[in-house]
Formats: C-alpha cells, sequence, structure tokens
C-alpha cells in the first residue's frame, strides 16, 4: 500500500496548468450521437476519448465508429495545421484510444495485442487506454512488456507522425509512447509507483463523489507533472464542482471527467455513469476552457 497523504498536504498544481477531459468511453456513437459531436466542438478542452465497441474493438469494423473515428481524427489534424484556431486548445489533444482490456492481468498478452492491432488497421487510434490494469509490484514486468509492445505497433504505425515532436497540450509529457501515441493504464487506484515510467498517463482515481471529497493522493505522485495523471468521479452535484476540481489540482490530476450521472444497478448488472454527458456540460467546459483557471 503506498503511502498515502491528505489533499491538504499534497502538491497543487500551478495556476497556468489547465484541466483538461478525457472520456472513459462513451456509448456507441448511433445510442449517444451527441456525445459524439460535443468531441470535436471547437474549444472543448480534450485530452482523449475512448473507443470501445464490444469490450474492445469487436469482430469487425463498424460503420458507426469509422465515422466517428475520423470526424474526431479530422479536427485534431486541422487543430495541429492551424486551420481551426478555436481548437487551439486541443492542438496536441483529442487522441481517440482504443480500449484495451487487461482484467488484472488475467487476459493472455497475445489477445491483448491481437486487439490493438485491430485498432490501429481499423480505427487508426492514437493510442490505447488499459482498463482494469494491474496495480502491484508483482505485475509490473508483464505490464511494461504490454506498454513496449504497444509503444512499438503505435510507432510502426506512424500513429501522430503529423505531431509526434509537438508539445502536448495535456502537459503529461514522458511516458513510455511519447509523442508517439498515448497509452493510459486505467488501475482507477493508486499503483506501485514503478508504473508511472510505463505509460504516459495513469488513472488514479475512478468511483463516486461521497469517496472523491474526502479521498487522499498517494505522496509519490508529488514527483510527477499533473498531466501524469487522470480522475473519473462521478455522482458530482453543480454545486460542488468548483470543490471537485480543486481537489484534482491539490491530488495533481490533469485529465478529468466529472458527472453528476450516478451508477445504478439494474437487471443485467451495473450501469456505467460515464456513457453520456453530464448535464452540466456546456458549464463545466466554459469552466476550464481556454484561459480559465482557478
Amino acid at each position: 500500500m503506498p503511502h498515502l497523504t491528505t489533499t491538504g498536504t499534497a502538491r497543487r498544481t500551478s495556476g497556468g496548468d489547465r484541466l483538461g477531459f478525457g472520456v472513459p468511453g462513451y456509448a456507441h456513437p448511433l445510442l449517444a450521437p451527441t456525445e459524439w459531436a460535443e468531441l470535436t466542438r471547437p474549444g472543448t478542452p480534450l485530452h482523449w476519448a475512448v473507443l470501445n465497441i464490444d469490450n474492445g474493438p469487436g469482430a469487425r469494423p463498424d460503420p458507426h465508429c469509422l465515422e466517428a473515428a475520423g470526424r474526431l481524427r479530422n479536427a485534431r489534424e486541422r487543430a495541429l495545421r492551424g486551420e481551426a484556431p478555436g481548437d487551439a486548445v486541443r492542438a496536441a489533444g483529442g487522441r481517440l484510444l482504443g480500449h484495451l482490456d487487461l482484467a488484472h492481468g488475467a487476459r493472455p498478452f497475445d489477445e491483448i495485442v491481437a486487439d490493438a492491432r485491430s485498432f490501429v488497421s481499423w480505427y487508426r487510434v492514437g493510442g490505447f487506454y488499459l482498463d482494469r490494469c494491474p496495480d502491484g509490484r508483482a505485475d509490473l514486468p508483464a505490464v511494461r512488456r504490454l506498454t513496449s509492445t504497444l509503444t512499438a505497433l503505435l510507432a510502426d504505425a506512424g500513429t501522430d507522425s503529423a505531431d509526434h515532436d509537438s508539445a502536448d497540450g495535456d502537459g503529461s509529457g514522458g511516458g513510455s509512447a511519447g509523442g508517439r501515441g498515448r497509452l493510459v493504464l486505467g488501475h482507477d487506484t493508486h499503483p506501485y509507483p514503478g508504473y508511472a515510467e510505463t505509460a504516459d498517463q495513469l488513472v488514479t482515481f475512478r468511483g463516486p463523489w461521497t469517496d472523491y471529497r474526502w479521498s487522499q493522493v498517494a505522496e509519490w505522485t508529488a514527483a510527477y507533472p499533473p498531466g501524469r495523471f487522470a480522475h473519473f468521479v462521478h455522482g458530482v452535484p453543480r454545486t460542488h464542482l468548483d470543490e471537485a476540481m480543486r481537489i484534482a489540482r491539490w491530488q495533481g490530476a490533469g485529465t478529468i471527467f466529472f458527472t453528476d450521472r450516478t451508477a445504478q444497478v439494474r437487471e443485467g448488472g451495473q450501469t456505467d455513469p460515464f456513457t453520456a454527458l453530464p448535464s452540466y456540460w456546456d458549464e463545466i467546459v466554459s469552466r476550464i476552457g481556454p484561459g480559465i483557471s482557478e
């Protein structure tokens, strides 16, 4: 268990550090057309969004997902070429990441890599989101091997070759994928510190607001820039948005997704609160958009 410290003693990010969105996985574009359209709206401070068809890339290319992926990729390319000044905040963000389920280390290596190849071949993703990533020291070598393989796969595919020399808008820098794509590890908690050197970002919190507002941060995270960490919080009331953003900054998170939607148990399992827009989407976009800081 890593040493934890309260938010009151954690490193606060500077006023120049800007929060941006990481989208853990909207519903299929047919079910969430508004959500996918909002990702390409000029000025949306998007760092990345996850594409998940069927707990991965699916058995074959999905035409609706191909269209959504193409729109996001085109918006990114226009911004990088300076053809969309209003998109400046997204100029080095807005990547589409393929969803890879590691099943806490239970999935075979070759199976995961096969899914990754399908994402690159079909959807030309700009990186990967490694969901249910192990977080213990014993699993670190296996995860390091996987991230090295994924980095090579992205480099061979020429992922994001148009901007591989540019600085990332989310400030994460470093990491295993560097400018050739983005790798995000979905631990959902603070892992063994060595994982911070194996990918571009770590998801160190995913859960309800009732837990987040009293959460603590691992002391070792203070050695890394805020862009290295991401927080996903559901059930955040509109009246507590400022408080939630303060916590994210105190704890060194540069990428967030806050929503007032909550996880609900229904027939067939629990609903995912991150598959749709929060009711206050426009408000939170304006609060953390260009020129907005606490």
